[in-house]
């Protein structure tokens, strides 16, 4: 396609799991296998046509949840049952997301502590931290989200388009750094975008993909913080300092 960018951004193929068990409010002991197998392949589809670099942990957990949903399809073999205790396909999996939340709930908490020149500054001018924005309806609470939540965003702009006509890439030049330093320039001015703001009027496939993978990069670079209103409300992109 002419281009292809490579980010390590993604926290790993757990995270992803737990992002879709929480999304569908999912019992995490009670996982239907089907459908998150499914949402997780359609998740790395999205990641695939942005060029991603994903992990081969990414394909070896979606190894496992095929494996695991071929297991609950299939009637076990004579004996199998009795030799395995009868033990649910899925406890192994279940064993490892608990384990992984456990831990990212403590990481959590001690990243919630403020730190020394990033929540807490020393006199002298240093830049303020930005509040959380105000939501205009005050009962609609805005949350910070992160990079699962802008997949999902991605997957449906993409959906949105004509596939024929309007994701052509066309001839226009462009780089990541550009359309970083665009982004930077819009948010001092505007103080908070959408993501289909910042994509214009010009919904080519390529601008599309070097806006969200700017996005990205800005998020993990802590400059630029995400916030929605509920599971699909709209995403608004704010500074994360005040200059």
């Amino acid at each position: 396609m002419g281009y292809e960018i490579k980010l390590d951004i993604f926290e790993g193929p757990l995270d992803l799991l737990l992002y879709l068990i929480r999304k569908n409010e999912i019992d995490i002991y009670n996982i239907p296998i089907a459908l998150i197998t499914e949402q997780y392949l359609s998740y790395l589809d999205a990641m695939r046509s942005l060029n991603l670099d994903l992990a081969g942990e990414y394909l070896v957990l979606a190894a496992t949840l095929i494996h695991i949903k071929s297991r609950l399809l299939l009637p076990p073999v004579e004996g199998e049952e009795e030799e395995a205790g009868g033990e649910d396909p899925r406890a192994e999996l279940v064993r490892q997301l608990l384990e992984y939340q456990t831990f990212k709930d403590a990481a959590l908490s001690l990243e919630n502590r403020p730190l020394l020149d990033r929540d807490v500054f020393l006199r002298g001018g240093q830049p303020q931290p930005e509040e959380p924005p105000v939501p205009e309806n005050e009962e609609e609470a805005l949350i910070e989200i992160g990079v699962f939540e802008l997949v999902a965003a991605f997957r449906r702009v993409i959906a949105g388009l004509d596939r024929t006509e309007e994701l052509a890439i066309d001839t226009e030049k462009m780089s990541l750094a550009d359309r970083i330093n665009e982004i930077m320039e819009r948010l001092a001015t505007e103080k908070q975008m959408t993501f289909t703001e910042l994509l214009g009027d010009k919904l080519d496939r390529k601008r599309i993909v070097y806006t969200f993978l700017a996005i990205l990069e800005l998020i993990k670079l802590r400059m630029v913080r995400a916030y929605q209103s509920g599971p699909f409300g709209t995403i608004r992109l704010h500074l994360a300092v005040e200059e």
